[in-house]
Formats: structure tokens, C-alpha cells, sequence
């Protein structure tokens, strides 16, 4: 029987990434979530791609995981920060303080794109194991 360990470290990674970006955001975001300039903006989106697709593929090969079994872990890596993230951006203003409370949709977007990411890493990913 294989080992299911990988549900719940994929579940750790999920929220340790959410809880790390969260403080990362209430801390700084200011700083580096800048709206305004699409060059910045369209980088943030853009780093996405490589940092939480080698995020999610490391975990995926961690566990030796087929097709089936990478978009399990996939799902459950972003469940918590999208159940958390929903509070976070109805609660914009009060959770980051720091950032101007305008730039929330923006940052609903990105954090949808983040998801997105994780989840389709999962769905093109090919393996050499069959599905069991």
C-alpha cells in the first residue's frame, strides 16, 4: 500500500507557503506589491510561475506521485491558503494595514493566479508510473 504521508505534507506546505507570504505581505507588501507600475506588477505574476511550479513538482517527485496523486496533492497544497485568502481579501484593509486598500482586487487576482499555478502543475505533469 502506498504511503498517504504525502496528503498531509502537501497540506503543510500549503499553509506554511500561505502563513510565510501572509506575514511577508502584512509586513511589506507596500514595498513590493506595487500596482501602479506594470513592469513590477507583470514581474509578480511572472516569478510565479517557476517559484510554485518547482514548489509543487518537488513535492510531487518527493513522493514519487502519479498523475492522479499529483493533482490530489495539488488540491490539498492550495486549500488552505484559498479558505484562508478568502478572509484575507474580505478583510483587506484590516489584515494589510500597509497596503493601500485599492490595491485588494489586484491582489485577489494574483493570489488566484498563484493557485492556478499549483493546480496546473499538477495537470500537465507528466509521469513515467501509470495511474494506480
Amino acid at each position: 500500500m502506498k504511503n498517504k504521508n504525502y496528503i498531509l505534507f502537501s497540506f503543510i506546505v500549503g499553509f506554511t507557503v500561505w502563513l510565510l507570504a501572509t506575514i511577508a505581505f502584512r509586513v511589506a507588501g507596500q514595498y513590493f506589491f506595487i500596482t501602479d507600475n506594470t513592469v513590477v506588477l507583470l514581474t509578480l505574476y511572472l516569478m510565479l510561475i517557476p517559484v510554485l511550479g518547482f514548489l509543487a513538482i518537488s513535492v510531487f517527485k518527493r513522493f514519487d506521485l502519479n498523475h492522479l496523486e499529483s493533482i490530489k496533492s495539488a488540491a490539498v497544497m492550495v486549500l488552505p491558503g484559498m479558505i484562508l485568502d478568502t478572509v484575507c481579501v474580505q478583510f483587506f484593509a484590516e489584515v494589510f494595514p500597509n497596503m493601500p486598500e485599492s490595491d485588494g482586487n489586484t491582489f485577489g487576482s494574483w493570489l488566484m493566479f498563484a493557485y492556478s499555478i499549483i493546480l496546473l502543475s499538477a495537470l500537465f505533469r507528466t509521469s513515467k508510473r501509470q495511474n494506480t
